[in-house]
C-alpha cells in the first residue's frame, strides 16, 4: 500500500470512496442535462414527439444490448481479478473494450445519418414535415390523411425551431455519454496492460473494481437516456 495509508484495506476503502464521490459529481452533471431535456419536452411536446421519429430505434436498441453485455463482461473481469484468473481477466477486459468500440461505431453511424438528413442544429437544419413518399413523420402523415393539405407555415416554423432544441439536447446528451465511453476505453486499456504484466492479485485488484464502477455508471446513464430520448412520445 502507499505510504499515506495505514494498510491495504484503508487504501482500498479510500479508493472506492473517491470513485463514488466522482460518480456523484457525474450524476449531478448528467442530472442537469436530463432536467433540461425534461423541461423543454414539457414546453414543446409536439416538436419533441415529432423529432423522436427521426431517431433510429433499432440502432439505439442494439446499442442498449451492447452496453448490457459490456456490463456483464466487466463484472466477469472483476471476478477474474479477485480469483487470480489472469487469462480470464485479460479476455474479459478485451471483450469489454470490443463492445465499447462497437457502441461508439454504431453511434457514429447514427450521427452520420443525422448529418445526411440535415438534422444538425444550425443554418442547414431542416426536419422533413411535408407529406409524400419517404416521409419519416407518421404523426404528420396522419394530419395529412385527416384532410389537411399542408402544415400551417407558422406552425411548421415553430416545429423547426423547437426541433433544433431537441437535436441540440440529443447531441449534447449522447455526445457527452460517448465521451465518457472513450474515457472508459482508455481506462480499460490501462487495466489490460497492467493485467498482462500480472499486477492484479486476490489481495490487490481495487483498480479493476473501481474502473468497473465507472463502466457500470456509464451503462446505467444510457439505460435512462435511451427510453427518454428514443422512445417516449413516439406513439403521439
Amino acid at each position: 500500500h502507499a505510504h499515506q495509508f495505514e494498510d491495504a484495506a484503508q487504501q482500498r476503502e479510500a479508493s472506492t470512496l473517491g470513485m463514488w464521490a466522482c460518480l456523484v459529481t457525474e450524476i449531478l452533471f448528467f442530472g442537469g442535462l436530463f432536467t433540461a431535456y425534461t423541461l423543454y419536452r414539457w414546453s414543446f411536446p409536439a416538436a419533441f414527439a415529432l423529432s423522436s421519429h427521426h431517431l433510429d430505434v433499432m440502432l439505439g436498441g442494439v446499442n442498449t444490448v451492447v452496453l448490457i453485455c459490456s456490463s456483464l463482461t466487466m463484472a466477469l473481469a472483476v471476478h477474474a481479478a479477485q480469483v487470480a484468473r489472469r487469462r480470464g481477466l485479460v479476455g474479459f477486459l478485451l471483450l469489454t473494450m470490443l463492445l465499447g468500440g462497437a457502441f461508439l461505431g454504431i453511434k457514429t453511424v447514427e450521427y452520420y445519418h443525422k448529418y445526411t438528413e440535415h438534422l444538425i442544429p444550425g443554418a442547414s437544419f431542416h426536419m422533413a414535415h411535408e407529406a409524400g413518399p419517404g416521409n419519416v413523420n407518421p404523426a404528420l402523415d396522419a394530419v395529412i390523411a385527416a384532410g389537411v393539405p399542408s402544415v400551417n407555415p407558422g406552425v411548421a416554423e415553430d416545429l423547426q425551431r423547437h426541433a433544433q432544441i431537441f437535436f441540440s439536447l440529443y447531441f449534447a446528451m449522447t455526445g457527452m455519454h460517448a465521451l465518457h465511453m472513450i474515457v472508459g476505453l482508455g481506462l480499460l486499456a490501462w487495466l489490460l496492460l497492467a493485467a498482462q504484466r500480472g499486477r492484479f492479485t486476490p489481495a490487490y485488484n481495487s483498480p479493476v473494481e473501481i474502473v468497473g464502477l465507472y463502466c457500470h455508471f456509464v451503462d446505467i446513464v444510457w439505460i435512462f437516456l435511451f427510453p427518454l430520448v428514443y422512445l417516449i412520445g413516439r406513439h403521439a
